[in-house]
Order: structure tokens, then C-alpha cells, then sequence
């Protein structure tokens, strides 16, 4: 009973004369976790700038700081999360500690292929990323696989990037021309089949229906020479109307 005792005084006056801290640890308090991301945003920022400075060691101790409260509020899967792992990866790239830098890159890679896809800018950027450690490593042929991964992806976005600019210049056009503005709908349906011959060539309906609204606008503004040339590449019945821009929900 008396061994009990001092070990209960012992324990009590060991916790009594610790010293009082108070570190980041998320209780449930918004304002709290919108304080501590506020923390790891300076802390960030502290990184980029000691990088450009090339003071390594001091922007990996700030990296760290930053990822440190980042997963304690936001988890290890979290893109602002992987945001942090591939900059301090690219940091320990720079400093030769590939096994580090490719642990981190690889972190990012896995958390933006989960949450955003393989066809998405941002996982692009962790494939061109690890490529170029890769290559840093004498690791050729990983390194190529990784950059034709990264090429295919930008590709394919800048693809439907061209997609969409066209289906906003048809539509523009088309909303032109109910207004009676046939010259602004003539250049905007131009531009358009511009696009859409590089992407999808004569034949296509997006690009037989850009063929058919400026006939037929040239036709109305009695440019029948025009409205000729452009009728002879219509090969198909085509319906006018406004397109929409399709979103792949698996990339958000």
C-alpha cells in the first residue's frame, strides 16, 4: 500500500512540474483547424522561398512542418497533402536523398491516382516528377515509361481542352445569330471548325454542323459564293443546337 502511495505522489508531481504546452491537435474546433492550415500556408510559403534560395536544409525544415499539420487536419490522402509531399520530394531530389525524394513522390502519386485519376494535370505532374528522379537515378527505362505516361495525359487534356473551346465558340456563335450579330456568329462558327477539323477531321458531326451554320448564315446575309463553299463539304444532315461540356466524374 505504501509502494502504491509514492508512486501515485511520484506520478503526481512528475505531471505537476512538467512544463504546460499546448501543441496542434484538432479537437473539433473549425476556427482552430482554419488557424493551423493557415500556419502550414506560411510555412509553405517559407519553403518555396528557402528553395529558391537554394537553402535546402531550411526549406525541408519547413516542408516538414507543413506536412506535420497537414496530415493532423486534413489526413494522409488529402491533395493539399500531396501537394506538400511532392515539393519536399523535389527538395530531396535537389540535396541527392533519392530514397526520401522517391518515397515522397511516390506518396503523391498514389493519393493523386486515388482522388483526381490517371488522366488528370495533376497526376501528370507526379509521373513527370518521378521520371525526372528516376532519371537523376540512372534509371532510364523507368524514367521513359513515366514521361510517355506524362506526354499521353497532356495530350489528352489539351485534346479535350480544344474540344471544349470549340463547343463554347459554336455555342456563342449560335446565341450570335439569334440576336441578328451574323458577323460576330461567322468568325466564332470559324473558329470553331477550325478546331474540330484538327480533332476530328471532315466527317465528323461537330464539324459538318459548324460547315452548315455558316452556309446558312452566309446565305442569309446573301453572300451566296460563300454560303456555296462551305455548303459543298456538307455531306450529312446535321440538327443545330447548343452543345453542353461534359465533366468525367472520376477525374474531380
Amino acid at each position: 500500500m505504501r509502494q502504491l502511495q509514492i508512486l501515485l505522489i511520484t506520478l503526481f508531481l512528475a505531471t505537476a512540474c512538467a512544463p504546460i504546452t499546448k501543441p496542434f491537435s484538432f479537437n473539433g474546433d473549425k476556427k482552430q483547424k482554419e488557424e493551423a492550415l493557415q500556419h502550414a500556408n506560411i510555412l509553405n510559403n517559407k519553403g518555396v522561398n528557402a528553395y529558391r534560395n537554394k537553402q535546402y536544409k531550411e526549406a525541408i525544415n519547413y516542408y516538414l512542418q507543413a506536412i506535420s499539420i497537414k496530415e493532423k487536419f486534413l489526413g494522409t490522402e488529402h491533395l493539399s497533402t500531396a501537394t506538400s509531399y511532392n515539393n519536399i520530394g523535389l527538395i530531396y531530389k535537389k540535396t541527392k536523398e533519392y530514397n526520401k525524394a522517391l518515397a515522397y513522390l511516390r506518396k503523391a502519386l498514389s493519393i493523386r491516382e486515388h482522388s483526381l485519376g490517371r488522366r488528370d494535370g495533376k497526376t501528370a505532374e507526379s509521373y513527370n516528377n518521378l521520371g525526372t528522379l528516376y532519371a537523376s537515378m540512372g534509371e532510364t527505362t523507368k524514367a521513359i515509361d513515366l514521361t510517355r505516361q506524362t506526354i499521353d495525359i497532356k495530350e489528352k487534356i489539351i485534346r479535350k481542352e480544344k474540344i471544349d473551346t470549340a463547343i463554347s465558340y459554336t455555342n456563342l456563335a449560335v446565341l450570335e445569330e439569334i440576336q441578328g450579330q451574323n458577323a460576330l456568329a461567322i468568325e466564332h462558327h470559324k473558329k470553331a471548325l477550325s478546331i474540330n477539323k484538327e480533332v476530328f477531321g471532315e466527317e465528323h458531326d461537330v464539324t459538318q454542323l459548324n460547315y452548315k451554320n455558316i452556309a446558312q448564315l452566309y446565305f442569309a446575309i446573301q453572300r451566296y459564293e460563300e454560303a456555296k463553299k462551305f455548303s459543298s463539304h456538307i455531306t450529312k444532315p446535321i440538327d443545330i443546337q447548343l452543345e453542353d461540356i461534359e465533366v468525367n466524374e472520376s477525374y474531380q
